[in-house]
């Protein structure tokens, strides 16, 4: 924030005496506290940036939203709908401003995609496939599907201006008995549109991919490729002319591939740019506490359908 003209970082709070002193360390003229409320309530504080674990959340975001501040809050925005869905009357009732950190929206790769989707240079989009995967690091408080397939769910809303009606989800608990390592999402959007993701914490390569198939073009986006990040496939299918089914028979597209030059930023300036300038306009952002919302909702259904071995959830909102 401190990067951002008309913006200054005034206090930091930690409950963890080690952050704090590297936050000394590194910015020698703020303000340190270990009580949350030192910030949430602070008199001479606009707005906050809430970057905690997901269990404290709603806690600290209702505080600060009560006390008339603008929240910028780490995604998930909260542990469950309900929780989501009673800060978002709040933001509303106070008139404050109320973002979720779905960093992925604010990527040059994922905004040049949504420019070519919503003008149409792939034409209808049959599916979207994502794979986000690493050896590690394995967490304790939440699974793989809830920490890394918010990211592709927010890309995957985002891209399709849209929320999706069902989920089904199936994953493996081999180093923790109620943690899942690895998962796999089938999620079903408007219009036929199926996405999928594959999230693990116990591959041996780091992947970060996404693959877009259309009835036009196709198009990968490797988010490890920081030179070539986007490629278009001048590629499809489609059926012959036919008058009896043994004259049936598919046609295979195969045209040029094409690599655009993507302007590359650093995406949490971007989304920090936006928060900033949603507070001087008072405009609603486009990661906003109804967006946040959404996607929990899409984990909670995730979460009920692991449960249920791989069961299709609906999702009452969609």
């Amino acid at each position: 924030m401190g990067a951002i003209e008309g913006c200054e970082v005034v206090r930091v709070c930690d409950t963890t005496s080690s952050r704090l002193a590297l936050a000394r360390r590194q910015f020698r003229d703020l303000e340190l506290t270990g009580d949350p409320t030192a910030i949430t309530l602070a008199a001479d504080i606009d707005a906050v940036v809430i970057a905690t674990p997901v269990q404290t959340h709603f806690s600290l975001v209702k505080q600060a939203l009560e006390a008339g501040k603008d929240v910028l809050c780490e995604k998930p925005l909260a542990a469950t709908t309900a929780e989501c869905r009673e800060l978002c009357d709040l933001a509303a009732a106070r008139r404050r401003v109320l973002m979720v950190g779905h960093v992925f929206l604010y990527n040059p790769s994922v905004q040049h995609l949504k420019v070519d989707l919503d003008r149409g240079e792939l034409g209808r989009i049959y599916y979207m496939d994502a794979v986000r995967t690493n050896l590690g690091p394995v967490r304790r408080d939440v699974g793989a599907i809830h920490d890394l397939a918010s990211h592709d769910i927010s890309i995957f809303s985002y891209l399709l201006g849209a929320t999706p009606s069902s989920v089904s989800a199936t994953g493996g608990f081999f180093l923790q008995e109620r943690v899942e390592d690895i998962g796999f999402l089938t999620l079903h959007y408007p219009k036929g549109v199926i996405c999928h993701v594959h999230t693990s914490w116990l591959n041996p390569r780091k992947v970060r991919q996404l693959t877009i198939v259309g009835d036009h073009k196709m198009a990968v986006w490797d988010d490890m490729n920081n030179l070539e990040p986007i490629r278009y496939y001048d590629k499809g299918v489609t059926a012959d002319h036919y008058s009896t089914f043994g004259e049936f028979q598919m046609i295979l597209r195969d045209g040029a591939i094409m690599i655009p030059k993507v302007k590359l930023y650093e995406p949490l300036l971007r989304q920090d740019q936006e928060f900033i300038d949603c507070l001087r306009s008072r405009r609603t952002p486009v990661a906003s506490g109804e967006f946040g919302t959404s996607v929990v909702e899409v984990l909670e259904a995730a979460r009920s359908s692991l449960q249920q071995n791989g069961l299709a959830v609906s999702i009452p909102s969609a």
